[in-house]
């Protein structure tokens, strides 16, 4: 059980998207007003207020996203490799399924921006906390509209504010700022896609760092299709790499879940 928890509490902190056509995505650079010089600061409230508003024009927006990814999480050193099915009603809840060998279902899970249920199937077990049950391994930033937003490739919407500083490096753009107590900083293509995103509290041993690579085109999204996640909190550390073979948007969809009466739950 403590397995099937760590994989989800990790995977709430992140996590998961054939396109139809396997086709890597022709990213065009966007243009706006940039920096003056190479590494400086943006400061300037109308150009801070242009770019951000042209880089959440580029984010990924739906109603309903489905994928399915191949994962290789390693908590601790301990190794495992599953498949995720994974599918989400936009701002209204995340369902997935964890499947291992053949096939065989061996957790699901439903996370609503209120609650967190798990479900597992081989033990017999279920979990039903809320959200801020993640606070321990994620930290009190990341809330729901965070996972959504790392499941398809999207910035973080509180890292996309007026008080975040903005540099131009190369063709990238830097945001970066603070969050409460986390230190951000988020890596952007010219096409204002979503490279890297760090998270950090040295005070509280917390780190996080999502790495997107190999942009494909998914209808007329572009998505990462794989997903590099590194995750420290205290005295855990998790590895995540997903490689998402399969993806839809704005389908109809259905989200199955509920608690056979013979599953006993734990704390």
């Amino acid at each position: 059980m403590n397995k099937v928890i760590v994989l989800f509490c990790c995977l709430l902190a992140l996590a998961s998207c054939k396109a139809r056509k396997k086709l890597m995505a022709s990213r065009q650079p966007v243009m706006v007003a940039p920096a003056k010089n190479t590494g400086s600061v943006v400061s300037a409230a109308p150009v801070i207020n242009t770019r951000l508003t042209a880089i959440r024009s580029k984010q990924v927006a739906f109603n309903t996203f489905s994928g399915k990814a191949k994962t290789k999480l390693d908590i601790d050193g301990n190794g495992n490799d599953v498949t995720l099915n994974l599918r989400i009603q936009h701002d209204k809840k995340i369902w997935v399924s964890v499947t291992a060998i053949l096939g065989l279902e061996v957790a699901r899970a439903l996370i609503t921006p209120d609650s967190i249920i798990i479900i597992n199937r081989l033990q017999g077990l279920y979990i039903k906390k809320p959200f801020s049950y993640v606070d321990q391994y994620a930290g009190k930033q990341v809330n729901y509209q965070t996972l959504e937003a790392l499941l398809v490739g999207n910035a973080v919407p509180q890292l996309l504010n007026e008080n975040a500083d903005i540099s131009a490096d190369n063709a990238n753009t830097i945001i970066s700022g603070t969050l409460q107590t986390m230190l951000y900083k988020l890596t952007l293509g010219p096409d204002f896609k979503v490279s890297q995103t760090s998270l950090a509290n040295q005070q509280a041993g917390q780190s996080l760092q999502v790495t997107n690579s190999a942009f494909i085109q998914a209808d007329t999204r572009i998505i990462p299709s794989q997903i590099d996640i590194a995750s420290a909190v205290a005295n855990k550390k998790v590895q995540i790499s997903l490689h998402y073979n399969s993806v839809d948007f704005d389908k109809v969809l259905e989200y199955p879940f509920s608690i056979p009466d013979r599953f006993k739950p734990v704390d």
